[in-house]
């Protein structure tokens, strides 16, 4: 099958992205869900994406929905045009995956799907086209994204970042000139570095080694304060340290939590736990993705934010910044976690970050993997405490604990975890480390891929 619905939305190979099969998607989707009578429609930067936009345009408009379109643009600034619109929203964009590969995200008016929203969408899927009498009527919206980088120069203020020498790998980042626009607006001055024409899938949670090479090579020789960049979506950050550390997503939103103010936190079991050990009121954990934390956020009262592994930002409650109000959006977010690191570490991020609880966490994944076959693996290994001790003989002591909230996640009995998922949305089987030392954390990461590996 190469493509898939879910909560994340539909993906899969280009190739099976067919007019037929996004009209389907698409208008189950409104006949399913409320986007009250208005669709705002937005796209990444892959060569595919402008035909698939065209698509759904297309399929929205034989409805008789309202179309908005937003043109290309950061999911966040889509998400965001859509809760003013008070409208629904879809975003053409695989995310951080290859450019064979494109997706669609679907918000309602309230936001990102839920697990119900899901049901209900695929209820309707064998639905017959439908086609209005009159086509919906088509708008453009050119100044989306310009209201997405209004909100934050006026929530952090001209001067915030005064002073600060930032690197921007821009590469084919959808909204690569908006972070530039707003951080030159906050008063940094902006190196850009890595601009490319052809699309480059950057993942924020697991960064490969020659772009982590890389990225410290820019920050020595520019004298870079810090270096940051995003997913190709740029709904997921990545943000290096002045020595061209990757500092983890879910330290950035631990750090942008704290200076927010927020009180509850929702993030999926693979954050660092370290989290735990600050003075937030409470901390729900969550299955992994975005609709997890919000159904989570959405029992919490009080001041509640939730973020990923991977650093995308969900804002639950209407916050304030150095300059000015910053109101919710509980959307990934990639800019906020990046702005609040980089205030709260104008003196120093590295030390900033070395605040933080003494918990490390390192991630990585296996690309081209079936997600049956990952799922067959991690069952036999669920049952089977025999073939479990086997993988993990060589990795560290015995198994102490096994939790299977997502996955498989097996705390040792030196408190290290070792913790692997077959990715959601893609044929990929993740896995995360934790422990309390960097240099044990990377070569525990080496050798259970390695051991993943040759498993499979």
């Amino acid at each position: 099958m190469t493509v898939k619905f879910g909560t994340s939305g539909l993906r899969g190979l280009v190739t099976g992205m067919t007019p037929a099969l996004i009209t389907a998607h698409v208008q189950a989707f409104l006949a399913a869900c409320d986007a009250g009578g208005i669709l705002c429609v937005g796209r990444d930067l892959r060569p595919s994406s402008p035909r698939i936009a065209g698509d759904v345009i297309a399929a929205a408009r034989a409805r008789g929905t309202r179309v908005i379109d937003c043109g290309a643009l950061p999911t966040p600034a889509l998400a965001l045009a859509a809760q003013a619109a008070g409208a629904g929203a879809v975003m053409v964009t695989g995310s951080h995956i290859p450019a064979d590969r494109n997706g669609l995200k679907f918000y309602t008016v309230t936001g990102e799907i839920t697990k119900a929203d899901e049901a209900a969408i695929l209820a309707h899927l064998d639905e017959t086209p439908a086609f209005a009498g009159v086509p919906g009527a088509l708008e453009t919206d050119v100044l989306a994204a310009d209201r997405y980088v209004a909100r934050y120069v006026d929530a952090f203020g001209a001067r915030a970042l005064q002073g600060q020498r930032i690197g921007v790998y821009t590469h084919s980042a959808v909204g690569r000139d908006d972070l530039m626009r707003i951080l030159a607006g906050l008063g940094a001055e902006v190196i850009e570095l890595g601009r490319s024409e052809h699309f480059i899938p950057v993942d924020t949670e697991a960064v490969d080694p020659d772009t982590r090479a890389q990225i410290a090579e820019w920050v020595k020789t520019h004298d870079l304060n810090a270096l940051v960049s995003t997913d190709g979506d740029s709904d997921r950050p990545l943000l290096a340290d002045e020595t061209g550390r990757v500092v983890p997503g879910d330290i950035l939103g631990q750090i942008t939590a704290q200076v927010l103010g927020a009180e509850v936190i929702a993030t999926p079991i693979s954050s660092n736990s370290g989290v735990t050990q600050k003075s937030f009121k409470e901390v729900k954990l969550t299955q992994i993705g975005s609709p997890f934390v919000i159904a989570a956020m959405e029992t919490a009262s009080g001041s509640v934010v939730g973020y990923e592994a991977n650093g995308g930002f969900l804002l639950g409650f209407d916050a304030t910044g150095p300059a000015g109000p910053i109101p919710a959006l509980v959307t990934r977010d990639c800019t906020l976690p990046i702005l609040m690191t980089l205030y709260a570490g104008r003196r120093g991020i590295a030390a900033r970050v070395a605040q933080e609880p003494p918990v490390v966490t390192v991630a990585d994944r296996l690309q081209n993997v079936d997600q049956d076959k990952s799922r067959a693996l991690l069952a036999k290994w669920q049952n089977d405490p025999v073939t479990r001790a086997a993988f993990l003989a060589g990795l560290g002591k015995q198994e102490h604990n096994m939790d299977l909230t997502d996955g498989l996640r097996l705390t040792l009995t030196d408190g290290d975890v070792i913790h692997i998922r077959p990715s959601g949305n893609a044929p990929e089987l993740r896995l995360y480390i934790e422990t309390n030392d960097p240099v044990v954390a990377q070569t525990l990461l080496a050798r259970a891929l390695g051991a993943l590996r040759d498993t499979l």
